[in-house]
């Protein structure tokens, strides 16, 4: 029957137009249809808030040197993944990401818990020689991002294009972002309350060990550093025992 139909659709120009919109239509709802129900398929979590101007620089940064393509950011909820990273990855954890850095490819391992895991120092020579602190990684050197000189000039504008997307910044946020990179190097910043109100839980103090000079490392490290830390999954855990049980 369906070679019937294959070898009929073949000859028939139309009826194949017709039968192509028809599997296209149906693959565009199941895709489209979804996105109408977003706000109650998403659920709400404590502590998430939007990067901070460094952290969005550290964030374009590892987007513009592809990091993404080795390096997943989503812990699925299987044993051997939350035993190795941590709890599973929830889907309001990228509420704020545009786009978002789920991915599959695991050349690297995984990055959604990586906050805190490390000190800057070990980023910092990670990322100039990898080999250094990992003998086996097959990782490339990125010595060029302690030295190249962190871009802020268009930071307020990385936020307002966000905003237009939908992430919760403010007037004073994006007023203030070329002022909070260099805030939040600096523990003795004046305006470090005000800081801490915009951003809770944000990491304050200079990452590459060069306080003379704002760098991408800087951006980068305050970036991976805060992966992860938001969240506060104590709560979560009785029923992340349960599900993998």
């Amino acid at each position: 029957m369906f070679l019937r139909i294959h070898k009929y659709l073949e000859k028939k120009s139309f009826a194949l137009l017709l039968g192509i919109i028809g599997v296209v239509s149906v693959g565009g709802l199941v895709e489209i249809a979804p996105l109408f129900y977003i706000d109650s398929t998403i659920e709400e979590v404590d502590g998430m808030r939007p990067y901070t101007p460094l952290e969005l620089a550290g964030r374009n940064i590892y987007i513009r040197e592809g990091c993404y393509v080795c390096h997943s950011q989503m812990v699925r909820p299987l044993r051997d993944e939350v035993e190795r990273y941590g709890h599973y990855s929830l889907a309001a954890e990228s509420m704020y990401d545009r786009p978002f850095q789920w991915g599959s490819k695991r050349t690297g391992p995984d990055l959604a818990r990586v906050g805190g895991k490390y000190s800057d120092e070990w980023h910092n020579t990670h990322l100039q020689d990898p080999r250094a602190v990992v003998p086996e990684s097959i990782m490339p050197p990125y010595v060029f991002l302690a030295e190249a000189e962190l871009e802020i000039d268009d930071i307020a504008g990385h936020l307002a294009a966000n905003r237009a997307l939908g992430v919760p910044y403010t007037e004073e946020m994006v007023a203030l972002a070329q002022s909070d990179v260099m805030t939040q190097l600096d523990p003795m910043a004046d305006d470090y309350d005000g800081f801490m109100a915009r951003y809770p839980k944000a990491i304050i103090r200079d990452f590459d060990g060069n306080p003379d000079k704002v760098t991408e490392m800087d951006a980068i490290i305050a970036y991976l550093q805060m992966l992860g830390t938001l969240v506060d999954f104590s709560e979560y855990e009785a029923d992340l025992d349960e599900n993998l049980r």
